[in-house]
């Protein structure tokens, strides 16, 4: 029988066998009924208290782990030469010091963190407590209950009972900071009296910087421009680039009667006068000087200083006149420092130190 042979009357309404356009068609029963919390299962750990305590024993293992890479931290900064390459592949060269300081740190806050995770999974309790949600100001009961579920979570962690695992967290938590302790260090060693001495002293020929021969005075003719060390430097030396920055030295001859300033004629040999190379504004290498008016001139920022008038500032931004080395000459006729310089060289610090 076909639905048109049915009565009207008797055929479900449109109404009850097709859904109104967006509205939704659910069970008679509640579809946002609470389905509960799934039965809790109990972990090896908590029946088996030889598992538990291999559990303690492997988080116990972590966190002392963690205390040796700190250790091996610390020792790597004192010990390891901040200049020592080593190849490790597939990387290359790469610098000893920041691969050993990389590797233990990265090891210690691993361990910990391991560490702090298995214990969580293994040993601390893992039932699942539904709370309702309560108003922000919480009244005495939920206070008094909220320091009840400390205390029972604080047993339930066996924090007090697992002295092992208590015991090297925190031998590792305290040891971790002194690696930041430690990183101080790279902010620079005090520079304490060392920036205000050189390689000069009493006695040490100047040697020139091109031919690594000492100077003689007739080595030095008016109106040219000898850079010169000290002797016994040696491009080889592992600081000499750090040396070099302080002791640079810059040689010109000028007349005698041309000379103003008083102690810089009493300071040079026959009107060779000896100036630090090390421009005093940002300690850029002057190398440019100007024979007639006896100027030299920084090339990074325009600061020029009169070698004739105690290399003071006539022009720019540098703050200081270069310092001036005693020099003389020896017994075998070569040009050699009488001291070292009497001021820091190189721009001003902590107002001139």
């Amino acid at each position: 029988m076909s639905s048109q042979e049915i009565p009207e009357e008797n055929l479900p309404s449109k109404q009850e066998t097709e859904p109104q356009h967006g509205s939704v068609v659910v069970p008679d029963d509640n579809p946002f009924a609470d389905p509960g919390l799934p039965p809790h299962k109990h972990r090896i750990q908590d029946i088996d208290e030889k598992a538990a305590r291999r559990s303690e024993r492997a988080v116990a293992f972590l966190f002392t782990l963690s205390m040796l890479a700190t250790v091996g931290f610390i020792a790597a900064f004192v010990t390891i030469p901040a200049d020592k390459s080593i190849f490790v592949w597939p990387i290359g060269h790469i610098s000893g010091l920041n691969f050993a300081l990389g590797l233990t740190l990265g090891l210690a806050l691993f361990c910990i963190g391991a560490g702090a995770v298995h214990w969580a999974r293994t040993l601390m309790s893992d039932v699942e407590v539904a709370d309702e949600r309560h108003a922000i100001e919480a009244p005495a009961e939920v206070k008094a209950k909220v320091m009840a579920d400390f205390r029972a979570g604080a047993e339930e962690s066996q924090f007090g009972r697992r002295k092992l695992i208590r015991n090297t967290m925190f031998g590792a938590l305290a040891l971790v900071p002194l690696s930041g302790v430690v990183l101080l260090r790279d902010l620079g060693p005090l520079p304490e009296d060392k920036l205000r001495h050189t390689k000069w002293a009493k006695g040490k020929k100047l040697v020139n910087m091109n031919t690594h021969e000492p100077l003689r005075p007739s080595d030095v003719q008016v109106g040219s421009l000898t850079f010169a060390m000290p002797e016994g430097m040696s491009e080889h030396d592992h600081d000499f680039q750090t040396q070099i920055a302080k002791a640079a030295l810059m040689i010109v001859r000028i007349q005698p009667e041309d000379i103003k300033d008083k102690r810089e004629l009493e300071w040079s040999h026959e009107g060779v006068v000896a100036y630090s190379k090390i421009c005093t504004h940002v300690g850029c290498p002057i190398s440019l000087y100007e024979q007639q008016t006896h100027h030299v001139l920084c090339p990074c920022h325009q600061s020029t200083f009169d070698l004739s008038d105690g290399a003071r500032v006539i022009f720019g931004p540098a703050g200081h006149a270069l310092p001036q080395l005693r020099i003389g000459v020896n017994e075998e006729g070569y040009l050699e420092a009488l001291g070292d310089f009497e001021e820091p060289v190189g721009p001003a610090f902590f107002e001139r130190g």
